[in-house]
C-alpha cells in the first residue's frame, strides 16, 4: 500500500493504508447533522461518534451542492460553518478538519477564525477565481474535484461528455500544473462522482479509478449514498448504506487512499477488511 502525507499548518497528516473522513453537513438535507438542530449539542454528537468510530479528518460543509439546492449567502455559510468547527475545536481541538466550500472569501474567514484547514473545493476552482490565488497565499491542502456542473445555480444542467475519462484526466493535469505554478503541492484528487455526471458516467469513473494513480496523488472516492447506487437499485439514498459499502471496496481495490462517507463505522470495517486483504502488500 502507498503511503501518502498533506501538511495542515505545521502538522503532516501521513497515512500508509486508506483513511476515512467522515461527513459533518451542517445543512437542512444533510445525513449527519441537520441545520434545523444545529446545535453544539448536535453537533458534537455527531462528531464524536465519527471519531469513536475511526474518521482521521472530518468534512464540514455548510452549503448542499444536491441538484436544486436553495442557494445560500457567504455569510449564512459561514455561519453554519462557524457553529460546527467551533464545537469541534473546543472537543477535539486536534482533529484534521476540511472544510467543503468553493468560494475563497468563506474559507480565508474560517482559517483566519480556526486556523489551519483542508480545503474540499466541489467546483476545482472553476466557481471562485480566486481560489487557487488563497490556496496559494495560505499554504493550505486542496481537494481537487471534478464537476460536471458549470456553476452550482446549473447543476440540473450537466455538461456532456464524449468520453468522460479522458476529459476527467486531463482537467486533473491541467489544474495540478495550475496549482503547481504557485507552489501549491498538497493536492488530493476526487473524481467527484455523481456532480453533474450520470450514473454511466460514474460507473466508468470507479471501473477506471486505478488511472488516477498516474498522479501519484492521495484519490478520494466521495460514493456515499450516491444516486449511481440509488437510482439502478431504485431504492432512497437512506437504503444505500450496503451499496456505498460495496461501492467504497471497489474503490479501495482501484487505489482509492481516502473515503469520505456519512456512515464511518461501516467504511472503516471496508478498510480493514481491505488491508486484511493486502497485507503483504
Amino acid at each position: 500500500m502507498q503511503q501518502f502525507s498533506v501538511r495542515i499548518g505545521q502538522r503532516l497528516l501521513e497515512w500508509n493504508r486508506p483513511i476515512v473522513m467522515g461527513i459533518v453537513n451542517v445543512t437542512p438535507d444533510s445525513f449527519s447533522v441537520h441545520c434545523s438542530s444545529c446545535t453544539e449539542a448536535a453537533v458534537l454528537a455527531s462528531v464524536t461518534m465519527a471519531v469513536q468510530q475511526g474518521a482521521s479528518i472530518l468534512d464540514i460543509g455548510g452549503y448542499s451542492t444536491r441538484p436544486g439546492a436553495v442557494e445560500v449567502s457567504e455569510d449564512e455559510e459561514y455561519d453554519r460553518l462557524e457553529v460546527a468547527l467551533r464545537t469541534i475545536r473546543n472537543h477535539y481541538p486536534d482533529m484534521p478538519l476540511s472544510v467543503d466550500t468553493f468560494r475563497s472569501r468563506v474559507a480565508e474567514r474560517v482559517m483566519n477564525r480556526f486556523g489551519d484547514i483542508i480545503i474540499n473545493d466541489v467546483s476545482g476552482g472553476e466557481w471562485d477565481s480566486e481560489m487557487f490565488a488563497f490556496v496559494s497565499r495560505s499554504r493550505v491542502p486542496y481537494i481537487l474535484t471534478h464537476t460536471g456542473w458549470q456553476d452550482i445555480h446549473q447543476s440540473l444542467r450537466p455538461r456532456r461528455y464524449e468520453d468522460i475519462l479522458s476529459e476527467v484526466l486531463d482537467f486533473f493535469q491541467t489544474r495540478i500544473d495550475c496549482l503547481s505554478r504557485t507552489g501549491v503541492t498538497d493536492i488530493i484528487l476526487d473524481p467527484g462522482f455523481g456532480l453533474g455526471k450520470t450514473v454511466e458516467e460514474s460507473y466508468c469513473l470507479l471501473r477506471h479509478l486505478d488511472l488516477f494513480q498516474t498522479f501519484r496523488l492521495p484519490v478520494l472516492a466521495g460514493l456515499s449514498r450516491k444516486s449511481m447506487f440509488f437510482k439502478p437499485l431504485g431504492i432512497t439514498p437512506m437504503q444505500a448504506l450496503n451499496a456505498t459499502t460495496a461501492g467504497n471496496m471497489l474503490a479501495l481495490e482501484r487505489g482509492a487512499s481516502i473515503l469520505r462517507v456519512h456512515d464511518v463505522c461501516e467504511a472503516q470495517q471496508a478498510v480493514q477488511i481491505y488491508c486484511l486483504t493486502h497485507q503483504n502488500d
